[in-house]
């Protein structure tokens, strides 16, 4: 029987090639601009928490990114309820003149006005107003036309500028960036008519992650070429399928210079892009950066206490294992490079976050003679290479027996005793 209907698969949407993305003039220089912080972690890292923070812990965890010196803090959703309004008031007040404070509203003028009244003290106030702009979205959420989205973006956008005047800024956002491939040349027109209606900042947000981070950043890089030059380009990305990192360091390098993170990666589902490690990818590629490092360590600690989500012992930067060394190959390497600026197994240095331990090697059934030689001369017990050879048999056999788990130094120790023994 024969159909007019089109193939499924002559429906899925046509992705850009390797050599589309992979531009080689461009894909290794270090963007001229220093990336702009703009954490999130008081708005969309609050509202996905089991119990949200009250006033006095959003204070603590507002004066903890002042120490790390982010340039833009998102402080609430101020038309979310009383006690969002009072929250972002009390923030704006506190806020030095350097740090741009946000808060996010709706394109309804209602909640545009509430989130000036609750941020105008602030020396660098900025209205963020959010509007779908996929064609999904669109389609299946709005029901309406794009010629409406249009004029939806336009006008609310030209009513908050008239309250942001020449001090305050506003941003548009255009949610479900990362859907809209489909209608992009529509977002792109979006995007330039939330620019003519008075935006300062234009935030590409990947607000479901479905896709690899190199499609949404050849998307970014599209937008940047497509708007007039010196827009602003702000990305925000979410972890869902666990690349937001990737999504958003590629992304700077694409022409976004607003990068929206959050604190160990809090945020709805599987999080935002966590700030850390942002931070340290760029800074191992040589970018200069005007956070303060040293305080990413400490404000993890803060963070996971506060917010009750525990950090996984193999989180990046911040786990408690991602500095432990336990394969015999890897402790060899990491021995004979601890002193040198890069390290066999080392991605970064402990100090650079403000960490207090660097490399740590522990014994198991998986361990060599570097691991004996270095735990035991550390701890100040006195060992030759040879020797730690000689001993290695008998701690493998050791932590064999116990289940092939890390012997402590004292067990460690005692083999050592045992083995000079017999061999005297």
């Amino acid at each position: 029987m024969e159909t007019n209907a089109t193939p499924e698969t002559d429906r899925r949407p046509t992705f850009p090639s390797f050599q589309e993305i992979f531009q080689t003039n461009s894909a290794l220089a270090i963007p001229r601009s220093t990336p702009f912080f703009m954490d999130v972690t008081l708005r969309d890292g609050n509202q996905a928490l089991r119990k949200p923070w009250n006033l006095r812990e959003k204070e603590i965890i507002f004066q903890q990114l002042l120490k790390l010196n982010v340039q833009g803090i998102e402080v609430g959703f101020a038309s979310a309820g009383s006690q969002d309004f009072e929250a972002c008031s009390h923030l704006s007040r506190l806020a030095p003149d350097r740090v741009v404070i946000s808060s996010l509203s709706r394109a309804v003028e209602e909640e545009i006005e509430l989130s000036w009244k609750a941020i105008h003290k602030a020396a660098r106030p900025r209205i963020h107003i959010v509007y779908p702009v996929s064609d999904f979205t669109i389609r299946n959420v709005l029901r309406i036309s794009e010629k409406q989205v249009k004029e939806n973006i336009m006008r609310s956008v030209s009513y908050a500028r008239k309250f942001a005047g020449n001090r305050g800024e506003v941003q548009f956002s255009g949610e479900h960036f990362g859907d809209a491939l489909e209608n992009i040349e529509f977002t792109i027109e979006a995007f330039r008519a939330a620019l003519d209606a008075g935006a300062d900042v234009i935030n590409l947000p990947n607000t479901v992650e479905r896709y690899r981070p190199f499609l949404f950043v050849a998307m970014i890089r599209k937008v940047a070429e497509s708007l007039p030059q010196g827009s602003r380009i702000s990305v925000h990305t979410h972890n869902d399928l666990g690349m937001a990192t990737a999504t958003t360091v590629e992304s700077f390098f694409a022409g976004a210079t607003q990068l929206e993170t959050a604190l160990n990666g809090l945020g709805e589902r599987a999080g935002n892009t966590n700030t850390y490690e942002v931070a340290v990818a760029l800074h191992n590629c040589g970018v200069n950066l005007d956070l303060n490092l040293q305080a990413i360590y400490e404000t993890s600690r803060i963070v996971a206490h506060m917010s009750g989500v525990p950090i996984p012992e193999k989180a990046p930067l911040i786990g408690e294992d991602v500095v432990a060394h336990r394969s015999g190959i890897h402790q060899d390497g990491v021995s004979k490079t601890q002193n040198l600026k890069k390290g066999a197994y080392r991605a970064f240095d402990a100090d650079l976050i403000g960490r207090p331990e660097g490399d740590r090697i522990a014994f198991t059934s998986q361990s060599g003679k570097s691991a004996i030689f270095e735990i035991l001369n550390t701890a100040g017990i006195r060992v030759s290479k040879e020797e730690a050879l000689r001993l290695q048999p008998a701690l493998k056999s050791r932590s064999e027996k116990e289940g092939g788990g890390e012997l402590s130094l004292e067990q460690m120790a005692e083999e050592l005793q045992r083995l000079r023994s017999i061999e005297s």
